[in-house]
């Protein structure tokens, strides 16, 4: 795994609007980078591909067993009018579209899993089209070694999915739903919303502010038309705690991502994926923080439902050297061993490796200067020679 310097495509930001990248700059910043990219072997790409398949089960195993346990779904936060609604997702296999696991690895060792993205993750679309764009110039452009290729099926495995969605599950009409002022998720919806189109399945956008509650319990659009089906790019402990959670169960929506995910996109996962798997090479040890936490020089403090790096802290011989403020931790926190990202210059490169249901479809590289995440990292593309 290497950084390598290399030209910029010529008038890439122009291309970047043409194909409606509204977000490659946020808030002044680049988001979006190209001066440089990483570089893997077959071998890496191989052997990421192997641990994200392998996680992705190990956590569905997770969710079978919390679905099963009181005592483990109140350890997770979820609240206990939904217990059924979860539950029953989960037991009726309702089908999921899409996950990204975040991954610690420098191209040697053992990759760890720092979290899991599993609800309402984003950096989708440049991960699968606007880095291939890349790919595709780059390789025309002779900037690119010969024969050198991407970690990248994430379109054509959306199109196929969304397909199996309309023909074996029933999927015959699609809403899609995101929050409004957000280019990020609004530019993310409208691709998964390409390729539902593409797959042949109809489909409508609204706002998740103007989803309605029909006089039978039903939730309906802004044109008063039954929600069957909903792509929400809204988080789950959102709407488990909300005042129309009440209704979820008898409103007859099939949710993607299904209610199941709230288990797995919670950092409640990660302790539990240490206990039911304990010295597992691609995990880090970690605990919930009320329980009895073994002394460790160095480890990070995660809220159960953090995001973009919120409220997380990281603790070296019982000092504080780096945190993130937001509104995230009277839930309740998870402790986990430090592991570091690797840092290539100043910047510090953490890899999301997708999955399109669960087959693992591609990796997408973002680099921050600060040793936590956050959301004004900046995204670089990869390729892979072998």
């Amino acid at each position: 795994m290497e950084r390598i310097a290399i030209s910029e495509r010529p008038g890439w930001r122009e291309k970047a609007t043409e194909f409606g990248f509204r977000f490659h700059t946020m808030h002044g910043e680049p988001y979006w980078c190209e001066d440089a990219y990483y570089q893997f072997t077959l071998a890496q790409i191989e052997h990421l591909e192997e641990v994200t398949a392998e996680l992705h089960q190990m956590c569905l195993q997770v969710v079978e067993k919390v679905v099963n346990s009181e005592a483990l779904l109140t350890k997770f936060r979820i609240p206990k009018h939904t217990w059924d609604f979860v539950r029953d997702s989960w037991r009726q296999r309702q089908p999921s579209l899409y996950s990204r696991l975040d991954l610690a690895w420098d191209g040697k060792g053992e990759v760890k899993l720092l979290e899991n993205n599993a609800d309402t993750p984003t950096s989708l679309y440049e991960a699968a089209f606007f880095q291939w764009l890349w790919l595709e110039d780059q390789l025309n452009a002779g900037q690119l070694p010969a024969g050198s290729d991407q970690f990248n099926s994430l379109q054509e495995k959306l199109i196929e999915r969304f397909a199996d969605l309309h023909q074996q599950h029933g999927f015959n009409w699609l809403h899609f739903a995101c929050c409004r002022d957000t280019d990020e998720d609004r530019g993310t919806v409208q691709y998964l919303q390409d390729c539902a189109t593409e797959a042949g399945l109809p489909s409508e956008f609204l706002y998740i502010d103007e989803i309605g509650l029909g006089e039978k319990g039903e939730f309906t659009d802004a044109q008063d038309q039954v929600i069957s089906n909903l792509f929400k790019l809204y988080p789950w402990e959102f709407m488990l705690r909300e005042m129309f959670s009440t209704k979820l169960g008898d409103a007859g929506v099939r949710w993607l991502e299904p209610a199941w995910k709230s288990i797995i996109s919670n950092k409640a996962l990660l302790p539990m994926l240490w206990e039911m798997f304990p010295n597992h090479p691609n995990l880090l040890p970690a605990w919930f923080a009320e329980d009895d936490v073994p002394p460790m020089e160095k480890y990070v403090v995660k809220p159960l439902f953090s995001r973009e790096g919120a409220n997380i802290r990281i603790v070296e011989n019982g000092q504080e050297i780096a945190r993130v403020d937001g509104p995230y931790g009277e839930e309740g926190m998870i402790v986990q061993q430090f592991h570091p990202l690797p840092k290539f210059g100043d910047s510090y490169t953490l890899i999301g490796s997708w999955l399109i249901d669960d087959q693992p479809a591609g990796i997408g590289l973002r680099e921050d200067r600060d040793l936590i995440t956050q959301d004004l990292s900046r995204f670089y593309p990869h390729a892979f020679i072998g």
